[in-house]
């Protein structure tokens, strides 16, 4: 299926800056937080992963589409990006293996591109100015109108996501007679519960707005704490129990909203990112060991390091060494510790896979 490269579609940014170029996936308009991804590869997975629903996302690797898609690399059932802006878009695909082009998959799914634009001019003004809202359309032709469609999206800090993109219903994936992780679902990823099964784990997945009470009737070994989207200070239900879990004082794992959640839970707050962090090729630093990890990341928010030096319940374990932001923690006197990467993915390839052993170590030793 070919694209509508005659088919002209335009990116308007918050700030009044305007891109033109042509319109990919479904012919429409969508709005959201305007973020960029690093990765060279992956892009099936950032556009299913939950913790980019509501965002716009920019792939700065200049060819994409060349392999196509596969069901089976899916972060979860369907993409849950609001939209895509991409260089060199390609109609074709080489890999073998692939279920279907990228332009059949985004147009299947509904998803709203504009490709042949400037991304790296696009990124680098993001850089400069921050993260902002944006909306694309290949539908709009007004400017005006165009500008009274972008007032309408909501802007990304204070708002929770994270119940939208959750299971409705709890399910249980991995063997019975396994070690029992309960998981509060804030956008998990599929990998991540790989990751739990691959070890032995029976994992039953919860909805976000799962009580305490409810959680811990199931019995777990093992509490964890997913990944997910939006503001994590808009997310009071999360916030309370995860608390609660804490008081309980079973073994706890965190995955980047799930991190920024327990941190919270402490008494530590967090913080809108200038742009955040997005790609697979963050150097980060274990403090614990001082060796170094390749992670893959994609947050907007961060957790307060000025927060956590007036904090006595928490112990920073790992860093992000391009800017020194906090990418772990521990919590004195607890068995529960989180990281902002994430641990299941495969950029170094597999650096920080040991995360996922000591979560099921801290458990076995319980």
């Amino acid at each position: 299926m070919k694209y509508h490269k005659k088919n002209p579609a335009k990116i308007l940014l918050q700030d009044g800056t305007i891109f033109h170029g042509v319109s990919i996936g479904k012919k429409g308009t969508a709005g959201g937080e305007i973020c960029f991804n690093t990765g060279m590869t992956g892009y099936q997975e950032i556009y299913t992963d939950p913790s980019y629903f509501g965002q716009i996302i920019v792939n700065t690797h200049s060819h994409i589409g060349n392999y196509g898609t596969l069901e089976r690399e899916q972060e979860s059932d369907t993409p849950k990006i609001n939209g895509v802006i991409i260089n060199s878009f390609s109609d074709d695909f080489s890999r073998m293996q692939a279920d279907s082009s990228l332009q059949t998959y985004l147009e299947e799914a509904g998803i709203v591109g504009v490709a042949e634009v400037d991304t790296r001019k696009i990124v680098r003004h993001i850089r400069d100015k921050g993260a902002m809202n944006v909306i694309i359309s290949s539908d709009i032709e007004d400017e005006g109108d165009l500008q009274k469609a972008l007032d309408k999206v909501p802007l990304m800090e204070g708002l929770e996501l994270a119940s939208q993109v959750s299971t409705k219903d709890a399910y249980t994936v991995g063997d019975e007679s396994g070690i029992k992780i309960a998981a509060l679902d804030l956008g998990i990823k599929s990998n991540i519960l790989n990751s739990l099964v691959e070890r032995g784990c029976h994992v039953k997945v919860f909805p976000a707005r799962t009580s305490f009470e409810e959680i811990s009737t199931w019995g777990a070994d093992g509490y964890f704490i997913s990944n997910g989207p939006g503001d994590p200070a808009a997310m009071d239900y999360a916030i309370t129990t995860v608390a609660a879990l804490l008081e309980e004082d079973q073994p706890l794992f965190g995955i980047c909203l799930g991190h920024q959640i327990i941190a919270l839970a402490c008494g530590v707050s967090t913080y809108k990112m200038h742009h955040g962090h997005r790609g697979i090729n963050h150097p980060v630093k274990n403090l614990e060991t001082g060796r170094g990890e390749i992670t893959s990341q994609n947050h907007g928010f961060g957790v307060s390091e000025e927060s956590i030096k007036d904090s006595d319940k928490i112990t920073v374990t790992h860093m992000n060494l391009n800017d020194h932001t906090i990418e772990g923690i521990r919590i004195k006197g607890k068995k529960a510790f989180s990281v902002q990467y994430h641990p299941e993915s495969s950029p170094g390839p597999h650096d920080s896979r040991y995360l996922f052993d000591e979560f099921i170590n801290l458990i076995k030793n319980n």
